[in-house]
């Protein structure tokens, strides 16, 4: 069967749902573009219309399209030669007055240092491009300040559920399905504002029921996530490779969602080098996954089933045994759903760009969910005193990665820890300073108070300050090429 979310994507920006405002916008934007002559960011969360909305958009204008992927042009040499080209050249023949649209999907895989070239070639592109520029992008502020203040900007928010369910009666009566108003509002209800996710859920059960009724929306939840877990048992726990992937066959999921629940539950098992290198096959998984996003070719989905389920099971060292707890993935995946949860995911991503000299993209979807894997709960309480440190954490960032209470005994004593391994490390790097500064005072203030006990002791203050700052700068020095290990 087709896919629903292509056979029913809006062919006119009219058909657009659930985002009258930035749909109306992103209109104006096209039909002014003459006078501003400025590229146009789209953002907001995954499956709420950005990109149908660009094509549809491109439809009523009769602009031909050309479609590029952060995730894949990440050379500023590529994008400059692909994108510029496609920016700069037209034809009268081309769609109304030699327009066409050049749509740059994921535009916020370009960011921070790994990434630089990439984010100046795409600004240099749009400054200059002769042809109207979409950008498309889930986390806006993950794109350079420089790129954003370069372009207009449209938020696409999450489409409400009186959006949703419309949409799914339309579809449910094209495709001669009987239905209860309850069962597509519990479909809209569950995804969370996500409209292609919906889709892609009613496609689902529609699948394996004559008629689609609330009672058959919520057993249809419930038998996918009891096959769910039988699935994380045989990749986690007993399965050899490829048993593994056989068995992901039997499983109603889709590999985005399949990729998700791996992800969140094998740390529950996995540790050490058996957790890195799962999560090393789940990379190579979810950049597979990338692909398919960026050119619909949907065979690619098998390159990345083998991996996040042969890779993983083959990365299995000795035999696991008992019962574990497994969950569906929601930490990871709902947290954006919070903006304080967001604010919190971002700082310490930040963190550990800063520190790792790494891209903020990667700091969050590479290195961030492996800090939590290793430090859930402060298990590892070494590791997560060296990551406190190291990226200078206070309770509330501590929390938000473990998973523990910040105003727990366990996280506080994480915290202070962390302060006076930076402190030792700060004394460490300082070549003696410190001692000497405290020698230094020690004298001084046993002078002053043979000669006279009431005077203050300044200058001993004031040499101790010299030497904080002369600490600080050896240890900011030594935190820019070194890692974790400094701490440990």
């Amino acid at each position: 069967m087709a896919d629903w979310t292509e056979r029913y994507r809006p062919s006119t920006l009219a058909e657009v749902r659930g985002n009258d405002k930035a749909r109306d916008a992103l209109r104006e934007w096209a039909e002014s573009w003459e006078d501003h002559r400025k590229a146009v960011i789209l953002h907001g969360s995954p499956g709420v219309g950005k990109t149908s909305a660009a094509h549809a958009l491109a439809n009523d204008l009769g602009w031909p399209t050309i479609e590029l992927n952060a995730s894949d042009q990440r050379k500023a040499d590529i994008v400059k030669r692909i994108a510029g080209e496609a920016a700069r050249s037209g034809t009268l023949t081309e769609g109304s007055a030699g327009r066409r649209l050049v749509i740059l999907d994921e535009a916020d895989n370009f960011h921070g240092n790994v990434d630089y070239g990439g984010s100046r070639a795409v600004t240099d592109v749009i400054k200059s491009a002769n042809q109207p520029v979409v950008l498309i992008a889930n986390e806006f502020y993950d794109m350079s300040q420089g790129l954003r203040n370069s372009c207009e900007t449209i938020e696409f928010r999450d489409v409400s559920k009186r959006s949703i369910v419309p949409v799914l009666r339309d579809i449910c009566r094209q495709e001669g399905i009987e239905f209860e108003t309850e069962a597509l509002e519990a479909i809209a209800e569950n995804t969370s504002g996500d409209l292609r996710s919906a889709v892609n859920d009613l496609q689902a059960i529609a699948e394996t029921e004559d008629r689609l009724t609330a009672e058959a929306v919520v057993t249809g939840e419930r038998d996918r996530t009891k096959g769910i877990f039988d699935f994380l048992d045989e990749v986690i726990k007993e399965k050899g490779a490829q048993e593994a992937l056989y068995a992901s066959y039997d499983v109603d999921e889709t590999p985005d969602d399949l990729i998700n629940w791996i992800e969140d539950n094998v740390p529950k098992d996995f540790e050490g080098g058996e957790l890195a290198d799962a999560y090393t096959a789940l990379a190579r998984a979810d950049r597979w996954l990338g692909r398919v996003r960026a050119t619909q070719n949907y065979s690619y989905w098998r390159y990345a089933g083998d991996n996040m389920t042969a890779g993983v099971a083959a990365a299995r060292r000795e035999p696991k045994g008992g019962w574990t707890r497994y969950g569906p993935p929601s930490y990871w995946r709902k947290l954006g759903s919070s903006r304080s949860a967001r604010d919190r995911r971002d700082y310490v991503a930040r963190k550990i760009a800063e520190s790792g000299g790494v891209s903020m993209s990667s700091a969050r979807r590479e290195v961030l969910p492996y800090l939590a894997a290793m430090t859930h709960h402060c298990k590892n309480r070494e590791l997560t005193v060296a990551m406190t440190a190291r990226y200078e954490l206070d309770a509330e960032h501590v929390s938000f990665v473990t998973g523990s209470g910040k105003d727990t005994n366990k996280v506080q004593d994480i915290v202070a820890d962390a302060e006076r391994l930076r402190e030792e490390a700060a004394v460490e790097g300082s070549g003696g300073a410190f001692e000497g500064a405290r020698r230094s005072t020690t004298d001084e203030d046993e002078a002053v108070t043979e000669d006279d006990p009431g005077k203050e002791t300044t200058d001993g203050a004031e040499t101790e300050r010299e030497a904080d700052d002369d600490g600080d700068e050896g240890e900011d020095e030594n935190d820019s090429q070194s890692g974790l290990g400094d701490f440990m």
